[in-house]
């Protein structure tokens, strides 16, 4: 399946996010309803037209809801927001996941990298003035698939995790096949 134009946009929506982490008074500013922030990290990313703003990560047969992709038994972290792309369905699903978590096994292990990580995508990454551990992963079984590029950082004694997910069903597999929303 060809990858999504997702990936290239998200990185222009995180251009947000700030080198420094804002204090306290920003906290009491109210953003407007088409952006996302999170004062205490520095975050902020305008939400495109195309996208709705979700805030759980209950959606993908193979992510089980985990606070971040590929996260499995490693403890509960806290999902901030889900930008999805309009159009997702049960085929063919696109998102951008923003969570966090701030345990000291979080803070220790936050840029590690999942062992399906593919060859040659780990790489430092700045996005927005802030350093990021970036990799591509995926994962499929039982007709399922999950791509992942994922982005780690420490920012103000949180584990800040960003996924671009694409995830579905093999339209293949229907009787007759499917049709997928987008390529």
């Amino acid at each position: 399946m060809k990858r999504l134009c997702l990936i290239t946009a998200s990185l222009a929506l995180l251009a947000g996010c700030h080198g420094e982490p804002t204090d306290a008074s920003s906290a009491a500013h109210t953003p407007t309803p088409h952006v996302f922030t999170a004062p205490p990290l520095g975050l902020s990313i305008a939400i495109p037209a195309d996208m709705t703003l979700r805030r759980d990560f209950d959606r993908s047969y193979l992510d089980a809801a985990a606070w971040q992709a590929f996260a499995g038994g490693k403890g509960q972290g806290h999902p901030l927001a889900a930008l999805m792309l309009k159009g997702s369905d049960r085929i063919t699903a696109a998102e951008l996941r923003i969570s966090e978590r701030g345990d000291a096994d979080a803070l220790a292990h936050c840029e590690d990298t999942p062992a399906s990580a593919e060859p040659g995508s780990i790489a430092s990454q700045a996005l927005g003035g802030v350093s990021f551990q970036r990799f591509r992963a995926g994962d499929a079984a039982m007709s399922h698939y999950l791509q992942v590029e994922g982005y780690r950082a420490v920012r103000n004694d949180r584990c800040v995790a960003i996924d671009l997910l694409v995830y579905g069903t093999r339209p293949e597999v229907y009787a007759p096949p499917r049709t997928p929303p987008f390529s």
